[in-house]
Parts: structure tokens; C-alpha cells; sequence
């Protein structure tokens, strides 16, 4: 049997699509693998940077050629915030020891593309800081690879150069998840150190890797493991949340990115479409090319993966819009809209804004409340009905999730938007959460310089839309910092893809995931089908509870694929798999 998607394999095959990249020539073909690697290849700066171009084929995004098979987004769908494809078999404990794993071979196929370079580097002539730069890029991609397996499978086994047929760290143990942790900082650390700001990337390089990106990475890690450790009594804890203090201070203090703010009030919505057009115009009204931000017109995103611009421009399009949004393979549900707070900036039975009592249509629950739920689920009826993914599409009963929705990309059913891996919001939450964990507090002046900057993004500055958040409110009002800290992470970066994990590295997954999951209100003069759903206290319930479970003592990690075991007993299988 071929095993060519093994662990012991991938690390020392060369992917042929570094060659196709790094050439674009079908001529290379005719010359052996071997050759090209070692002979003709591997000689110039050139050289390195097509060489990388394979790994960014390796970040987050919106269509299926992402790491795990299917769009990043989706990932939220693993978690109690939405619903749709893929929620089978995570959100619900029913996951069993898979034979083979995309996220465990597609990572460790970008660890072995990383390694590569970085061991053919040394041959490489030309100035001594732009090879560093590619090898920087190299060691981001490693670090950020290994950082997906971490988080996933806990520890892993650590490979940092290219291995033969024969040698023996092939059938290698699992190396402890703090070790791996802190070879990801020494990776970060490099390409922090010799990647360049985005100021002065040059436009035709936008995209690529940059200080700011380095560090903004680091911060994620490194907020994850401070809180995943916190949360579990282990001792770095407070060492990893100290990293993501500093990672994040410095990518704010060094002031190259900002969060978008063009459109005024509208800002939040427009962060998730295309370029806002001529005259600042919606993008939907402006006819001619789609065109995506560059750091020249927006300051937040500070890494994204690219998909082009349009079919004469396409570097890798995708049908997110027409594929995922419409056929409702994610979706809002009842947990992340009952988050949303009321105008007055309290919470679900502390408002007097609170209409959920008394609902008298779809559109009733949108009133007074933080402006971000209408710019991120859709308010009213702009979706062609149709019927597919796991929740057939019935108007009045499903949410529709907003962002990345764009009505022209939804008639062409084809999308060149780009998604948005990191962006500056997220350095700012994880540096509010990071400093709350560590100090057990935080100052308004922090909070002004974090989640309030957030805040007067989504309301165009305007308190009477959504006021700041203060000690001295949260006091006032019975409220928890923690839970606001939180609150404000979930609504910002609602359907991005980190909600899961969220609820992984707090250890509330064995209290929130073995819950029904519910949506939206049922008013059956919304329902044209006329076919009642099933319900509980009026709302639709997608999944009952009798369908959901979480088993803490197994289901904070992941499986470990079982042919990767029987190829090496040296691997052990996660707990109680």
C-alpha cells in the first residue's frame, strides 16, 4: 500500500508543488526530482522567495484548498456559535480516532517545505538579509504549523530538519507541548527580527510575511497556551501569558497597523468586503473591478490570504459566498446572537432594552443592540432562496451569517475576496485578555487602548450606540470582567474561525458544548413553506441536546490518526481514544 501522506513519508519527499511554484514551467518536469532540487535550483534570493510562495499555499482561508479541506470559518461550526457543516463529530463528542487526518499531514507537509528551505539556505548566494527574510518567512510557516498540530493534538513530535529514508527520527516520540511551544517563539523571534514592516514592503509584495505579522502570530500562540495552562494549573501559564502581553504591546506600540476606519460607522461591515470603492461609494453600487485592500488602503489586516482579483488576475478563487453563506453550512445560532449586548451596553436580562420576552417578528431582537450584529447577521430578507448544506434554507427560520457575503460574488458564484488570517482587532483582544489573566485585572486606561478602540470603531465614535467598557461600569452593573473580556472577543471576531478553540483553551467546552443547539425565533407567518420546525421554548432547535456530549477526560485533543501509530510505536494515542 502507498503511505504517501505519513508522517514518516512527508518528511522526506519533496513536494512537487514547490517546484511548480517555484517555476510555473512544465519543462521542469522532464528533469528528476532530485535534480532539480539540489542542481538546479536553491542558487539565488530568487530562488528562496519562489520557494516559499508553496507555504503560503498553507494559511487559513475561505475555500477548500485550506489545511483542513474546508474554509476556515467553518471551524466555528465545532464550537456552540453557529451551525452547519462539519458540526458533526466536534461539537457534539461523537468524533472517533480517524484512520488519516488532513490537519496532521497537510502541517507536517508545511514543516517538511520549511525545513527544506531552511536547509538549503546556507547554499544560497546574495545579500545575507534578504536570505534571512525567506528564511524567516520559512520559520513562520514552521512555527505556525506546528502551532495547528499543538493546539489540536497537544504534543507532537518535533522535526526541525530534512530526513532520509532511513533515519531514525522518522519513528520519533512526542515531544512535550511546552518545548514545541517555545521552539514556535524562537521561529516567531527570527522572522519578527528580519521580516520586513509592512511600511516598507513594496505593494507588489503585499501578502507576505512581516514583523508585525511574526509577532501578531506570536501573541495567538502564546494567549492560548497562557490560558490553556491557567485553566489546568500548569506553572507557564503565567510565562506564556507574559509572552502574548509583550508580543502584543509591541505590535501596538510600533504603530504600523490600525483598525479600519473609513467608512465611519459602517467600518466593521466594510472590513469584510472589498476595496470601499471610488469615493469611498459601497463596494455594491461601484461598477468595475473587484479589488481587494492593500496595506495603502487598510491598516488592519495585517496578514490575509490572497485570492486575486479577478479571472484574468486569479491566484486561487473560491465560492465561499454562494457555497457556505447561502447553503447555511454556517450559521449564527442562538448562543453568540444572545451575546450581542443592548445599546445601553448591558447584557440579555439586564437591559431595558431586552426584547427577547416579547419578540414580535425576526427583525425585533436587532433593535437597540450592538451595531456589529447587523453588520455580521443579515436583519432582513437579501438571499435567494435555495436548499442545501445541513440546514435546508427556509425563510424566517435560519440566521444568515453576513460577512464575506457579497451580492456580485454571489451572482458570479465565484469570489476573489481575501481572508483576513490576522488583523489588528485581534492583537488588541489578545492583549486586553493576556493582561486580565496575568495581573488578574485591568486598568480603563488598558481598556481604552484594547476593547474600547473596538467599541468606538463599531459605533463611528457614538457611546449612545454601545458605551465603553469601565471598571467602574462593570461594578455598577453586577457585571464580570472576564465574561466582558470574552463577550467582546466572540462578537468581534464572530465567525473567524476561533470560537473553538476559545472554548478549548478556557476549558468551558465540557459546559457550553453538551447544550442544545438552538437559532433563531420561529413566527410562522415567516414561513412560507409552512412546515413548523422542531422547537424548544419557541426557538428552532438545530441539534437537541440528546445529540450533544463533551467528555472532558478525552475530548480537549484531537485523535491521533491510527496509521500514523501503526507506522510508529514509538507514538502514543491521545487519553481515552
Amino acid at each position: 500500500m502507498i503511505r504517501k501522506y505519513h508522517f514518516r513519508r512527508i518528511l522526506w519527499v519533496l513536494p512537487a508543488a514547490i517546484l511548480w511554484l517555484a517555476g510555473c514551467n512544465k519543462n521542469l518536469d522532464l528533469l528528476p526530482e532530485s535534480q532539480l532540487a539540489d542542481a538546479n535550483f536553491w542558487k539565488t534570493t530568487s530562488d528562496l522567495s519562489q520557494a516559499c510562495n508553496y507555504l503560503y499555499t498553507f494559511l487559513s482561508g475561505l475555500s477548500t484548498d485550506d489545511p483542513t479541506g474546508y474554509p476556515t470559518p467553518l471551524q466555528d461550526n465545532y464550537s456552540d456559535k453557529t451551525f452547519g457543516a462539519r458540526s458533526v463529530g466536534f461539537g457534539d463528542g461523537s468524533s472517533t480516532a480517524p484512520a488519516t487526518s488532513n490537519e496532521w499531514s497537510n502541517y507536517y507537509k508545511a514543516i517538511r517545505a520549511a525545513n527544506n528551505i531552511l536547509q538549503k539556505a546556507p547554499g544560497v548566494t546574495g545579500d545575507a538579509a534578504t536570505i534571512n527574510r525567506y528564511v524567516g518567512e520559512a520559520r513562520f510557516f514552521r512555527g505556525m504549523a506546528y502551532f495547528e498540530l499543538v493546539k489540536r493534538f497537544g504534543d507532537v513530535p518535533y522535526i526541525n530538519k530534512i530526513l532520509t529514508p532511513t533515519d531514525s527520527l522518522l519513528y520519533s516520540a512526542r515531544t512535550p507541548r511546552q518545548a514545541v511551544i517555545d521552539s514556535i517563539y524562537a521561529d516567531l523571534d527570527f522572522a519578527a527580527a528580519n521580516c520586513p514592516q509592512p511600511d516598507v514592503m513594496p505593494a507588489a509584495e503585499y501578502g507576505r510575511i512581516t514583523r508585525a505579522a511574526a509577532l501578531s502570530f506570536k501573541a495567538r500562540v502564546a494567549l492560548f497556551e497562557g490560558t490553556w495552562d491557567k485553566f489546568r494549573g500548569i506553572s507557564t501559564a503565567n510565562t506564556n501569558l507574559q509572552v502574548a502581553v509583550t508580543a502584543s504591546n509591541t505590535v501596538i506600540t510600533e504603530g504600523k497597523h490600525r483598525l479600519y476606519t473609513s467608512q465611519g460607522a459602517e467600518s466593521y461591515f466594510y472590513e469584510f468586503q472589498y476595496d470601499g470603492g471610488a469615493n469611498g461609494n459601497p463596494i455594491q453600487s461601484v461598477p468595475g473591478p473587484q479589488v481587494n485592500y492593500t496595506y495603502a488602503t487598510n491598516k488592519e489586516n495585517i496578514l490575509v490570504r490572497l485570492y486575486g482579483q479577478n479571472q484574468s488576475n486569479n491566484i486561487a478563487s473560491h465560492s465561499f459566498g454562494r457555497t457556505y453563506l447561502d447553503q447555511a453550512n454556517i450559521a449564527p445560532t442562538r448562543v453568540i446572537m444572545d451575546a450581542y449586548l443592548y445599546k445601553d451596553g448591558l447584557p440579555q436580562g439586564k437591559s431595558a432594552f431586552d426584547s427577547s420576552n416579547n419578540q414580535t417578528s425576526s427583525l425585533t431582537e436587532f433593535q437597540n443592540r450592538d451595531p456589529r450584529m447587523s453588520m455580521s447577521v443579515y436583519n432582513r430578507t437579501l438571499i435567494t432562496p435555495s436548499v442545501g448544506g445541513l440546514i435546508p434554507y427556509v425563510a424566517g427560520i435560519t440566521y444568515r451569517y453576513r460577512k464575506y457575503w457579497i451580492v456580485s460574488d454571489w451572482t458570479a458564484n465565484v469570489s476573489f475576496i481575501n481572508f483576513n488570517v490576522l488583523r489588528y482587532a485581534e492583537v488588541l483582544l489578545t492583549n486586553a485578555e493576556a493582561k486580565f489573566e496575568l495581573n488578574g485585572s485591568i486598568s480603563d486606561a488598558e481598556l481604552n487602548q484594547t476593547i474600547n478602540e473596538i467599541r468606538n470603531r463599531a459605533t463611528g465614535n457614538d457611546a449612545s450606540k454601545l458605551p465603553l467598557l469601565t471598571n467602574a461600569f462593570v461594578t455598577a452593573n453586577g457585571l464580570d470582567m472576564r465574561t466582558e473580556i470574552r463577550r467582546e472577543r466572540a462578537i468581534e471576531l464572530s465567525f473567524e474561525g476561533l470560537a473553538y478553540w476559545d472554548l478549548l483553551r478556557w476549558k468551558t467546552a465540557e459546559t457550553v458544548l453538551p447544550q442544545a443547539i438552538l437559532g433563531r425565533k420561529y413566527f410562522a407567518a415567516e414561513n412560507p413553506a409552512g412546515t413548523t420546525p422542531n422547537l424548544l421554548n419557541g426557538y428552532v432547535v438545530l441539534e437537541a441536546a440528546s445529540f450533544r456530549k463533551f467528555n472532558p477526560a478525552k475530548d480537549y485533543l484531537w485523535a491521533l490518526p491510527t496509521q500514523e501509530l501503526a507506522l510508529n510505536t514509538k507514538l502514543a494515542q491521545n487519553p481515552n481514544w
